[in-house]
């Protein structure tokens, strides 16, 4: 199983930046799908989680309301919009995929998540 992100880069205090995460190697559609981020000297913090169906989401207290996860089946994909970016949001983002499939409401502890993608980088400038 591969889990392969992209969408990072720099962007400005109030900016917009879109997560792309995409698997193969298993039945997408079967899996939630979690983001998570560790800024430098942090531990790995949960971002958001939608469920395998899409029903179900859930954020971080930190980015509610300016961060909206979403997935698309068909093409095997998770999305992480994010908007009014502040400083605090730089970090390098991981993309996750749940351990159990068909689990009907999304896990916030990484400890639920078996596969990981590599990263990408997202730098928000004051």
């Amino acid at each position: 199983v591969q889990l392969q992100a992209s969408g990072g880069g720099l962007v400005q205090a109030g900016g917009s930046l879109r997560l792309s995460c995409t698997t193969s190697g298993r039945t997408f559609g079967n899996y939630a799908m979690g983001w998570f981020r560790q800024a430098p000297a942090k531990e790995r913090e949960f971002v958001a989680a939608i469920s395998y169906s899409g029903s179900d989401t859930n954020y971080a207290d930190s980015v509610k309301g300016r961060f909206t996860i979403s997935r698309d089946n068909v093409k095997n994909t998770v999305y992480l919009q994010m908007s009014n970016l502040k400083p605090e949001d730089t970090a390098v983002y991981y993309c996750a995929g749940d351990r159990l499939a068909y689990r009907p409401i999304v896990k916030q502890h990484f400890s639920h998540y078996g596969v990981w993608g590599q990263g990408t980088l997202v730098t928000v400038s004051s």
